[in-house]
C-alpha cells in the first residue's frame, strides 16, 4: 500500500530509499509517472491501490547495497528482447482470453501487470534441468517468467487448450499451472501457498550439495497471509538457505483487498521479524528498478548471505481469472490509474526515449508478437488432445525398481531376535550407509535423543548433522521441504513424530505430494518416505492414538505400508526408500518393543514388495484379513478357535496402497468366510473397502455373511477401561469369528 507512513526514511528498521524519481525509468524523455499525471486523489482506493509511483521505487532493510540501473547499463538488443518478451506474455493473455470467448479452452489466469519484475529476475537466473542450475518454484501468475526462461508460444498454447503434448502436464493440470522439468520449474499445485517449503527444500539441496545456485518461490500478496509462508521464511533465515522469496503484490487476493489481509498494509512490512531474512521492495511495474534489485538480491543470495524477501508492487489489469469479474469490487478510477502505470508501456517508453528503439520499431514488435501467437494458435489447435486410455497413467512410478525381493524364507530362525524399532533403526543405517541421498529429518530425531522412541538414534554421530538433522516444530514444512529435497535428487526420509499429528501437512500431502508425478506427466516425481508412529493400546489418548490409513488410502499417488513385525519393517522400509513413489509408513507404536513382532535379524539389504499379502497363518475354514497391530490379536484367536476346531487362516495384508486383492479373494475361496478386522474405526474404515471387494469379487463363495471387528465411532479416550472399551479386543474378535463359523 501506498500510505505516507511508508516514505518515512526513519522508519524503526532504518530502511534505504531511492525515489522514483530518481529511476531511470521514471521519467526519461520525458515520460510521465502515474502520479505526475493524475490527480492524488484519484488513485487513491482505500488507502492507496494503485499510487505505485507514491513510494519510492527501491526500499530496503539495508543489508543489501543496491546499485541504480539505467537503460545504459544493458546491451539494446537484450532490451528489445525483454520488451518483445513482456509483449508476447501480454499478447498471450489477451488470445487466452479471447480463446476462451470462442469456446477454446476452460479457463485462464492473466500475467498481465507482473511483466517487468518477472523479465527483471530472469535475466540474473540460470535455467537449465538438475543440479547446478536454478529452481523455480511458481505460482499461476509467472506467465512472462516462464517464457523469459525459455518456454516457447507454442508450448504455452499447448498448455491453455490442454494438449497431450503441454510440457507442464499433458493436459492434465489447468492452465497457468507450470511444471517445465527441462528448465527447473516444478510443477504447479493450485493450492495457494503450496509452493514455499517446497522450495526451501530446493534451497537446502543447493546447500548440501556446495552450489552458488539460488531457488526462486513466486507468489502473490494473498499467499502470504497462509501459514506456510511464515514457516518457510522462519526455516530458511534460520539456515540461511539460497532462497528468494518474490511477492508480486498487486493489491487484491482475488477480491479482497490487501488492507483486509495483511498487517502493515504490506507483505513487506510482515516480513520484518525474521533474523537472517533481508528484506527489499521495489517498484514492479518498473522495469529498469526490478532489475538494480533482482541483481542485488540474487547476488547477495549467490554469495552465501541468506534468503531475500522481496516485494514488488505490480498491478492486476485483468480481473483474478476469467472466472472472475473484477468490475464487481473495483472502481473506474482505480483501473484507469493501474492501466497508466502499465510495466509494458513504461518500458516502451523509456526506451524510446533513450533512442534505443522508435515508436516504428515498437509497433513492429507489435505486430510481430501478434503473428507469432496467431500462428501458434492455429498449430496448437491442430495438436492431439490427451488420448482417453492415458487418464489413469502415472498415477505411480510405471517402470521397473530393480530389485531382487526376499520372502520369509530367507530369515535364519538362528538369527538374533530383533523388535521392530531396532529393525527400523538398523534399516535406517544400512540404507543411508548403501546412498548418501539419503537424509532423515523431523521433530527431536537428531542427536542423543534418535527421536522419541529412538528409531533414529545414533544416525547423527553415524552420518553426520547434515544427514539427520531436527527440523522445526511444523509437520508442513517438513513433508513440504522433503518435495523440494526429493525433486532435486535426495531421498528424504521424514517423520512426523504422531499419526495424530500430521494434519498440519495434509495439505501438502494430498494436494503437492501425491498428486506430483500425475500432474506433471510423469516429468517430475518425490519418492520419500514419511514415516509415522501411530495406533492406540498405549494410554495416549485423543491424540497419541489415532489411525489414519483410510484417510490416505484414499490419496491417489501415496503408496502406504503398515507391517506388523520386525522383518517386514525392515523389508517394507528398505524397498519404500528405494522406491520412486512417496510412501506413508505406518508404525504402530504398540508394536515397537512388543514380542508379538520380534523377529530373527533379517540380513542386510532384504527387501519386499510392495502389494504382496503375507499368509500369517494358514487355514480353511475361516479367512480374517487384517493388517498392523490387528494381525497378532487375530492370531491369538485363530489360536483359540483351533482348540475349538475352527481352522482360521490370518491374511496379514502389510501394505494397503498397493493392495493384495488376489491373495485375499483366493483365500476367501477357500474357506468360505470373511472376517475383516482392523483397529480405525468401524464406520467408513478401511475394512469398508475391504469388504465390498469380497463381495464384489468372491460373492458366490460365501456361506456367510462379511463380518468386521473394528474400533467404535469416538475419539480414543485415555483411561485404561476407556479405551479398552472403544478399541478392538482378543475377546471381541473371538466373539464375532465364533458367530461366523456358527452361521
Amino acid at each position: 500500500m501506498a500510505t505516507p507512513e511508508m516514505q518515512d526514511t526513519n522508519d524503526s528498521d532504518r530502511d534505504t530509499q531511492t525515489n522514483a524519481s530518481s529511476s531511470p525509468s521514471g521519467a526519461a524523455g520525458g515520460v510521465k509517472t502515474a502520479a505526475e499525471e493524475i490527480p492524488a486523489e484519484n488513485l487513491m482506493h482505500g488507502d492507496g491501490h494503485a499510487a505505485i509511483p507514491q513510494i519510492p521505487s527501491i526500499t530496503s532493510d539495508g543489508s543489501i547495497e543496491v546499485d541504480e540501473l539505467s537503460p545504459a547499463d544493458f546491451e539494446p538488443d537484450d532490451l528489445r528482447q525483454r520488451l518483445r518478451t513482456m509483449m508476447l506474455s501480454r499478447r498471450l493473455d489477451e488470445k487466452m482470453m479471447t480463446l476462451l470467448k470462442q469456446g477454446e479452452g476452460h479457463f485462464h489466469i492473466g500475467c498481465a501487470g507482473h511483466e517487468a519484475v518477472q523479465s527483471a529476475l530472469s535475466r540474473y537466473s540460470r535455467p537449465g534441468e538438475g543440479p547446478g542450475h536454478d529452481w523455480f518454484c511458481f505460482y499461476y501468475r509467472d506467465l512472462c517468467m516462464a517464457l523469459s526462461l525459455g518456454m516457447t508460444t507454442k508450448e504455452a498454447l499447448l498448455a491453455h487448450l490442454a494438449k497431450a503434448d503441454d510440457p507442464n502436464s499433458g493436459g492434465r493440470q489447468m492452465p497457468e499451472h507450470f511444471g517445465l522439468k527441462h528448465l527447473n520449474v516444478m510443477t504447479t499445485a493450485s493450492s495457494v501457498g503450496a509452493q514455499f517449503n517446497p522450495g526451501v527444500g530446493f534451497g537446502f539441496g543447493i546447500q548440501q550439495r556446495g552450489e552458488d545456485s539460488y531457488v526462486y518461490i513466486s507468489c502473490g500478496d494473498g499467499a502470504t497471509s497462509q501459514g506456510d509462508f511464515h514457516e518457510a521464511l522462519n526455516w530458511a533465515a534460520r539456515e540461511q538457505a539460497p532462497a528468494l522469496f518474490l511477492v508480486q503484490d498487486n493489491k487484491y487476493a482475488i477480491s479482497v483487498p490487501i488492507e483486509e489481509q495483511t498487517a502493515g498494509g504490506t507483505p513487506y512490512k510482515l516480513a520484518a521479524g525474521y533474523e537472517g531474512l533481508s528484506r527489499m521492495r521495489v517498484d514492479g511495474t518498473d522495469f529498469f528498478a526490478s532489475a538494480a534489485a533482482a541483481q542485488a538480491a540474487i547476488q547477495h543470495i549467490r554469495d552465501g548471505k541468506g534468503p531475500v524477501c522481496l516485494v514488488a508492487d505490480v498491478v492486476r489489469l485483468l480481473p483474478h481469472s476469467s472466472s472472475d469479474d473484477h468490475t464487481k469490487y473495483r472502481t473506474p478510477d482505480e483501473l484507469e490509474a493501474d492501466r497508466k502505470i502499465d510495466p509494458i508501456d513504461r518500458l516502451e517508453a523509456a526506451l524510446i526515449g533513450e533512442g534505443i528503439l522508435t515508436e516504428a520499431d515498437a509497433e513492429a514488435l507489435q505486430e510481430e508478437v501478434h503473428e507469432e501467437v496467431d500462428e501458434a494458435t492455429e498449430w496448437a489447435k491442430r495438436q492431439d488432445d490427451p488420448s482417453p486410455e492415458t487418464a489413469g497413467d502415472h498415477v505411480f512410478f510405471e517402470g521397473d525398481l530393480g530389485l531382487d525381493y526376499n520372502s520369509e524364507d530367507d530369515l535364519d530362525e538362528d538369527a538374533e531376535p530383533m523388535v521392530m524399532v531396532d529393525a527400523i533403526n538398523r534399516t535406517l543405517k544400512e540404507e543411508m550407509a548403501r546412498d548418501e541421498s539419503v537424509i532423515v529429518y523431523g521433530e527431536d530425531v537428531a542427536g542423543d535423543k534418535g527421536g522419541v522412541f529412538t528409531a533414529t538414534k545414533d544416525l547423527t554421530d553415524e552420518f553426520g548433522g547434515d544427514r539427520c538433522f531436527n527440523s522445526p516444530l511444523a509437520e508442513g514444512s517438513i513433508i513440504g521441504t522433503a518435495v523440494g529435497y526429493a525433486a532435486s535428487g535426495f531421498t528424504p526420509v521424514v517423520e512426523i513424530q504422531f499419526a495424530d499429528y500430521i494434519w498440519p501437512a495434509m495439505q501438502q500431502l494430498r494436494n503437492q505430494v501425491a498428486p506430483f508425478r500425475y500432474r506433471s506427466d510423469g516429468e517430475w516425481s518425490c519418492p520419500m518416505v514419511v514415516r509415522v508412529p501411530c495406533g492406540g493400546y498405549i494410554h495416549g489418548g485423543l491424540c497419541h492414538s489415532q489411525n489414519i490409513e483410510s484417510i490416505f488410502g484414499h490419496t491417489p499417488g501415496l503408496k502406504v505400508a503398515l507391517p506388523s513385525t520386525a522383518a517386514d519393517a525392515k523389508g517394507l522400509l528398505a524397498t519404500a526408500i528405494r522406491s520412486e513413489d512417496p510412501v506413508l509408513f505406518l508404525e504402530h507404536k504398540a508394536l515397537y518393543r512388543a514380542a508379538s513382532a520380534r523377529t530373527p535379524t533379517p540380513p542386510e539389504d532384504y527387501t519386499l514388495p510392495f502389494g504382496k499379502a503375507r499368509i500369517a497363518r494358514e487355514g480353511s475354514d475361516m479367512t480374517i484379513v487384517t493388517y498392523g497391530m490387528m494381525t497378532q490379536k487375530s492370531l491369538n484367536v485363530a489360536e483359540e478357535l483351533e482348540q475349538e476346531g475352527v481352522d482360521v487362516e490370518v491374511v496379514d495384508l502389510r501394505t494397503i496402497v498397493p493392495l493384495d486383492s488376489e491373495t485375499i479373494l483366493e483365500s476367501v475361496r477357500k474357506t468360505n468366510r470373511a472376517l475383516v478386522v482392523y483397529e480405525d474405526h468401524e464406520f467408513i474404515g478401511f475394512g469398508a473397502e475391504l469388504s465390498a471387494q469380497i463381495a464384489d469379487d468372491a460373492f458366490t463363495y460365501l456361506d456367510a455373511p462379511i463380518r468386521r471387528v473394528a474400533g467404535e465411532f469416538t475419539p480414543i479416550p485415555f483411561a485404561h477401561s476407556l479405551e479398552r472399551s472403544v478399541l478392538p479386543s482378543d475377546e471381541g474378535i473371538l466373539e464375532a469369528a465364533r458367530d461366523l463359523a456358527a452361521f
